[in-house]
């Protein structure tokens, strides 16, 4: 099982940076830069490049709407070349409150513009003159839509590699099913291992059914929190560390009835509690949606507890399908955070 996690960069990312190189001997397989409404990821990752040698880097995510498929695959493509190899393009539809309130970009077609944004940046790839006409994109520009002046080109330069791994973050069922089908790897939040396959099962299933041989297994993703420690007082601090962030996707990442992540965690059994979670959240009552996230919801998908614990959560991961754990280690500081890596990469094996 491959170890990585999220960068994070709040304390500066030069500073990040230095810590990415010492988890980077500590054995840490990957680092993945986030891209919400900060600092674009790409340009921290191509500092990160130059930075490391073997460790993998990754976006996680580009969301699909903010770039054209092209710039998409040019990005993914200068990344790899600067890495030498070792980049793995995440994407990700994001929500509409960021797409259309920070970006200012209609939210539509995610499933649609995912499958064509996959097919042209494969075709960029492998250096094929790029020639789209899809439901959303037309490359080159139709005739009668610009200047007529268009046409198909290719990559000037030539890619590492003509297929760099592409993870897509996905929770509803067509969208898993699409990942199923066309990706290298599949990124979900807040993956709980005993109701995973009740909740996606049929939907990977079905993906699967249509991959390509050619893709391999499916590269499964977990993104828990990580917290190692003997003492019950440490272990309920990382419990209540964990619930700022599900308390903010489950209560504000979204309008009611139009929230992904309230969904799923209603569909792992938490419906009463997601709902509560939801009403205090954006009634304002922040602090109350934080401590209505029940303990049992962030155990099942962390892992925080005793060595011996986390070790039979790590198998638990293991069993429902998960081949990375891509955590966020909690710790106050950036020697306590690779101390945590580091063990945890020695417990994983």
């Amino acid at each position: 099982m491959r170890v990585g996690m999220f960068l994070n960069y709040a304390g500066g990312f030069r500073e990040a940076a230095d810590e990415v190189a010492e988890l980077e001997q500590a054995g840490i397989d990957r680092i993945a830069v986030p891209e919400a409404y900060s600092f674009d990821a790409v340009s921290q990752l191509g500092f990160l490049a130059a930075r490391t040698s073997k460790i993998t880097l990754a976006s996680g995510i580009l969301q699909l709407y903010t770039r054209t498929p092209t710039l998409t695959a040019m990005t993914a493509a200068g990344l790899d070349y600067v890495s030498d190899g070792r980049f793995e393009l995440g994407i990700g539809a994001s929500g509409p409150q960021v797409i259309e309130g920070f970006h200012g970009v209609r939210y539509d077609a995610p499933l649609g513009r995912t499958r064509e944004i996959i097919e042209i940046c494969r075709m960029t790839w492998r250096r094929e003159p790029v020639v789209h006409q899809g439901a959303k994109y037309h490359i080159p520009l139709a005739e009668g839509e610009g200047t007529g002046l268009g046409k198909p080109l290719k990559l000037i330069n030539h890619p590492v590699r003509e297929r760099i791994p592409i993870t897509i973050a996905s929770l509803g069922q067509k969208s898993v099913e699409q990942t199923a089908e066309l990706a290298e790897g599949w990124m979900p939040m807040f993956f709980h291992p005993e109701r995973a396959a009740s909740v996606w099962g049929e939907a990977l299933a079905a993906g699967t059914a249509k991959r390509a041989p050619d893709l391999g297994p499916l590269d499964v993703f977990a993104s828990p929190a990580l917290a190692i420690t003997e003492q019950p007082e440490l272990e309920a601090a990382a419990l209540a560390a964990a619930k700022p962030q599900l308390a903010l996707y489950v209560g504000g990442m979204g309008a009611r009835g139009k929230n992904f992540y309230n969904d799923l965690i209603a569909s792992y059994g938490f419906e009463a509690e997601a709902a509560l979670i939801q009403d205090l959240y954006l009634s304002g009552r922040r602090d109350e949606a934080v401590a209505a996230v029940p303990d049992d919801l962030v155990r099942a998908i962390s892992l925080i507890g005793p060595a011996s614990y986390v070790a039979e959560r790590v198998a638990a991961f293991a069993e429902a399908g998960v081949t990375t754990l891509n955590v966020t280690p909690l710790a106050r500081s950036s020697a306590e955070r690779v101390a945590l890596m580091s063990g945890f990469r020695a417990l994983v094996g």
